[in-house]
């Protein structure tokens, strides 16, 4: 019994075969083999045969369980972010400050990724015909600011459809009116003080348990990736991979622009060390790559703001969760301006300039209805629906979004410690002795068992 105990851990398999990362790699490969077997085996759009069938129905069930849990995700979020003001004592200036560096990031990122998209070209020459369900371009200006009013409390809208003498109805919610709604909702629990506590401790419980059935539903990605990507290449063949292959790298030229480029301009412009910003806020960075989650890196990334980037520590703890879930450069500026572009140019819709001023209004505004761990899909699902768009491209693009959610995350996490950074050195209260410290390759100054047992947690 003994010796059976003393082998058993040598039967495991290796780490990195368990890993999320190897994990989605081989998704991928497996999704692309699968979907070309599905094509040349003679399944089509219109008549898959049953690989296609398959294919289609894992790739569209796992966009199904995401989407179901978009609508409480924004509203929550958003209320908790707003109720979080009430944490800093005499802080209208400190929020105002925040929330316009973090307007003003947004449109510089929004900004790159549009000349990238245009530039790249991602998603055109692919000879696609637009969707047969799609009725055609109603993404304009008034549409956008008619849509901004609820008509409803749950900004549900009602469709009725007949083909050949039967009706079909579907419910739709309006993510503008959600994201209007809720921070209606939060900025009244705010100034109603005290009587309002029990409903924002009910929604910040909400919002942890709903946050934690969405990292089960991303934990399950590469059987989703196997279905989307499969289903891609069975319904579009060789120029889905060519255009997605080139979409990626477009993406991250944009997100390395925004980490690498602007952000040390920024550090730079307010008298501060470049190299002293990404040592210390790297190890967030590095976490935030792997995990592909702000909300979960959030412990870490709160610690380094304050212990390395010498943020006083009752302004961190308002900033830094804010950022979780409204500040994404990544997830709400790069990504939906190219996807929008791409989008456009897969199916062969031409984007006036009104469209491209809607893009970056989208991602200036809606960034506040991304939320840690899919704030991607929110942004693409609101960018692709304001201007019109055929919503069939969230499942085409959401086949490679393991790969761009890590750099996504990334970029997302260092520029939540950069604005409270920035805010806090133009206020005067940025402790420079600490941000300046020799940290001597270590992640915090003699603070490293303290920092183990904080990517534990995170982990966790």
């Amino acid at each position: 019994m003994e010796r059976m105990s003393n082998s058993a851990p040598s039967s495991k398999l290796p780490r990195w075969v368990t890993s999320f990362g190897p994990q989605i790699i081989a998704s991928l490969i497996l999704g692309l083999i699968l979907g070309l077997v599905a094509k040349y085996t003679g399944s089509t759009a219109e008549a898959p045969n049953a690989l296609g069938e398959t294919l289609s129905i894992i790739g569209s069930s796992y966009v199904s369980l995401l989407r179901a849990a978009v609508i409480p995700l924004i509203f929550f979020a958003v209320v908790a972010s707003i109720a979080n003001l009430s944490k800093v004592t005499n802080a209208a200036r400190l929020a105002w400050q925040t929330l316009l560096w973090f307007a003003i990031t947004a449109l510089i990122s929004v900004t790159i990724g549009m000349v990238l998209g245009l530039v790249f070209q991602p998603g055109a020459n692919t000879g696609q015909d637009m969707p047969a369900e799609y009725s055609g371009r109603t993404g304009d200006w008034l549409a956008f600011l008619t849509g901004l009013i609820p008509e409803n409390f749950l900004g549900l809208a009602a469709n009725t459809k007949v083909v050949e003498g039967a009706a079909s109805t579907s419910i739709s919610f309006n993510v503008l009116q959600i994201l209007v709604i809720a921070i209606a909702v939060g900025i009244a629990a705010l100034k109603v003080g005290k009587a309002a506590e029990p409903f924002l401790n009910f929604s910040a419980s909400i919002l942890a348990i709903i946050q934690k059935v969405l990292w089960w539903i991303i934990r399950i990605a590469p059987i989703g990736t196997v279905g989307l990507i499969g289903n891609a290449v069975a319904t579009y063949g060789w120029d889905t991979i060519g255009a997605l292959g080139k979409f990626t790298v477009a993406i991250y030229v944009g997100l390395a622009l925004v980490l690498f480029a602007l952000y040390p301009v920024l550090v730079r412009a307010h008298g501060l060390s470049v190299k002293q910003y990404f040592s210390g806020v790297w190890p967030a960075v590095q976490l935030a790559f792997v995990s592909r989650s702000s909300i979960g890196t959030l412990p870490l990334t709160q610690r380094v703001t304050e212990r390395n980037l010498g943020v006083p520590s009752g302004y961190a703890s308002f900033a830094v969760p804010l950022g979780a879930t409204t500040k994404m450069d990544g997830c709400a500026a790069i990504y939906p301006a190219i996807s929008a572009i791409f989008v456009a140019q897969f199916f062969n819709i031409d984007l006036s300039l009104t469209d491209y001023l809607l893009i970056a209004m989208v991602s200036v505004l809606g960034s506040a209805a991304t939320a840690g761990t899919t704030g991607a899909i929110v942004m693409l699902t609101l960018t692709l629906s304001t201007l019109g768009l055929p919503l069939a491209g969230v499942g085409l693009l959401l086949a490679v979004d393991p790969i761009l959610d890590m750099g996504r995350t990334a970029v997302n996490v260092a520029g939540q410690a950069l604005i409270p950074t920035i805010v806090a050195k133009r206020e005067g209260i940025l402790d420079l002795d600490l941000y300046n410290a020799d940290r001597n390759g270590n992640p915090f100054a003699q603070e490293e068992a303290e920092e183990s047992q904080i990517l534990e947690s995170s982990k966790a």
